[in-house]
Formats: C-alpha cells, structure tokens, sequence
C-alpha cells in the first residue's frame, strides 16, 4: 500500500513540475537584467510558453496542476477514509498548530521580512 502511494506522490510531482518551473521563473527573470544569467534563461523559458499557448498554457499550466488536484484530492480522501492512523496523526498536528499558531505566526513574518529585505538588497546591489 506504501509503494501506491510513493509512485502517486512522485507522479504528482512530476505532473506539477512544468507549472512550478514556470511561476519559477516569472519571479527569477525580475531578478536581475535579462542579459544575465539565471534571468536570460528564465526570460527564455517564459516566452517559450507564451509561444506555445496550446502545449505551455493549456496543458502544462492547466491540464496537469489540474489532474494533480483531482487525483492528489481523491487519493487524500480515499486515505481518510481507510486510514484511522493517518486521521488520528493528522487530528493531533492540527491541534498542535492550533497550540503554536501565534509563534507560527511569528516565525512566517519574520522569513518574510527576511526574504523581503533579501530581494530589496539584491535589487539594490543590481543597480
């Protein structure tokens, strides 16, 4: 039973792969000028999908992120339903984040002030 669900976890990787390497690249292309690199090749590869609507957008962009979800989604729900351990583990990190939501919250802000002040110092440094 393990291996099923190995196998779908990496297909699902696999099948969202395009998608994540496409929103990828729309943050790294605005890294730095297009003359340089990594944000030549992005630039390339967003314009490859904007010159392929048919394969970039509609399969890659749609078809497959929206495969992932049906399945991802029905095989999480096919595991509720057989699963009590996976319910039970799942009901106990909830209540554990419920616990800690305060300092969760606390550390997102203070990565995303991180990250922030990250890309202000590169945009800074490019210029």
């Amino acid at each position: 039973m393990r291996d099923y669900r190995r196998i779908t976890a990496g297909a699902e990787l696999l099948l969202v792969f395009p998608a994540t390497l496409f929103m990828a690249t729309l943050v790294v292309r605005n890294f730095q000028p297009e003359q340089f690199e990594p944000a030549h090749t992005a630039r390339r590869i967003v314009n490859w999908y904007a010159g392929h609507t048919a394969i970039g957008l509609w399969v890659l962009l749609i078809a497959l992120p929206l495969t992932v979800l049906v399945t991802g989604g029905a095989a999480l729900l096919r595991l509720w339903n057989s699963d009590a351990d996976f319910r039970r583990t799942t009901r106990e990190a909830l209540s554990i984040l419920r616990a800690y939501l305060s300092e969760l919250l606390l550390a997102a802000a203070t990565f995303t002030a991180a990250a922030i002040l990250a890309i202000v110092a590169l945009h800074v440094i490019a210029d």
